[in-house]
């Protein structure tokens, strides 16, 4: 199972925490909404293409083998996101027509700039206003 969550936010560093959430009118909802454990990716600009698969209804997301790798835990991951958090779920709370999934962050794997330690080495992939953008230098307000 894989979606575009769109909806990813931080909520609490101690314990590192997360949340997202999942419309009852995803084909995805009915597996997310009872997972004990999941694979959020955070995807760079150049990781369009997986944003969008994940956010394509009706195809098998896992159809090119290339794409994905399994963990030893069993979890499925995509190779190219360059930060990867397997979490387990804590909270689930119906909120409309939508589920808020609140998950801990069990390992984190994350590509690091070798010029800026602690740093992403990727600009990062974000969805605002019904479209796809990257943050970086240019969309610095401060």
């Amino acid at each position: 199972m894989a979606l575009t969550a769109t909806s990813v936010a931080s909520v609490s560093a101690d314990p590192p925490m997360l949340m997202f959430s999942v419309s009852d009118a995803s084909s995805s909802s009915s597996t997310v909404t009872v997972a004990d454990t999941v694979v959020v990716h955070l995807l760079a600009a150049e990781q369009l293409h997986l944003a969008k698969l994940g956010a394509t209804s009706g195809i098998d997301r896992f159809a090119d083998a290339a794409l994905w790798e399994r963990m030893p835990t069993g979890e499925v991951y995509f190779r190219d996101a360059p930060t990867r958090i397997r979490a387990r779920t804590v909270e689930r709370v119906k909120a409309g027509s939508a589920w808020v999934i609140v998950v801990e962050a069990l390992d984190i794997d994350a590509q690091e700039d070798e010029e800026r330690p602690g740093r992403c080495s990727s600009v990062p992939l974000v969805y605002h206003d019904r479209g796809w953008h990257s943050l970086g230098d240019h969309s610095r307000l401060e």
